[in-house]
């Protein structure tokens, strides 16, 4: 008796490349390259001399508080107790930003966001945020 013998087919890499296609086309078309917000960020050396008489501000940053030389805050109130502090000096005015444990990223930039909106604030970061 002879054997039935298989012949195999080559395999058609047609339909593969069109489903990869597909794929491809479809992430491209499902995602979004906008950003939703930046926070301008400059190194130590490159910020505006501070004169020696202007006081610096002290904002401690926590996961659940904010408070402003030692005033407990929300982050929507910042803003206009920053304009009523620095409204009165011509000068920028250092404000030394000291992060508590366990404060985020997104805080700490939450927090950068509302102090860029204030002109002749000057925000220096002490820490690391999580």
């Amino acid at each position: 008796m002879r054997r039935a013998e298989r012949r195999r087919r080559r395999l058609s890499m047609t339909s593969l490349i069109d489903v990869i296609f597909l794929l491809l086309l479809f992430f491209m078309l499902s995602s979004t390259f906008s950003r939703f917000a930046e926070v301008e960020l400059s190194s130590a050396s490159a910020g505006e001399a501070v004169s020696s008489t202007t006081r610096p501000l002290f904002l401690q940053l926590s996961p659940n508080r904010i408070s402003l030389n030692g005033t407990v805050m929300p982050l929507d109130g910042l803003a206009t107790a920053l304009r009523d502090r620095t409204s009165s000096s011509a000068e920028t005015v250092p404000v030394l930003v000291s992060l508590g444990d366990d404060t985020t990223a997104q805080r700490l930039a939450d927090l950068l966001v509302v102090m860029s909106a204030v002109d002749g604030v000057a925000p220096t970061i002490l820490g690391s945020a999580r």
